[in-house]
């Protein structure tokens, strides 16, 4: 089925529906699209990121092994491959 089928199928279930079960579909629908929407990034997150590119941009950056090596002291459980 090709998209236009699709929601010409979609529209006539939604036709159908009596008030209430229109109301009940249409908050569902609602949620849906919300929290499809793309995430936003809190004040906090875009001052830490901002914060990690000039340190990057300055110099600050670790190796691979160093974060690996303080992975393993930090969690001397875990199995690191």
């Amino acid at each position: 089925m090709n998209t236009i089928e699709l929601k010409n199928k979609i529209v006539q279930k939604i036709d159908s529906l009596n008030d209430e079960e229109f109301e009940r579909v249409y908050q569902q629908l609602q949620e849906i699209l919300q929290s499809a929407a793309p995430y936003q990034l809190s004040e906090e997150e875009n001052e830490a990121i901002d914060s990690a590119l000039k340190a990057s941009e300055d110099g600050g950056t670790y190796s691979h092994d160093d974060i690996r090596s303080e992975a393993k002291k930090k969690y001397p459980n875990l199995k690191f491959k």
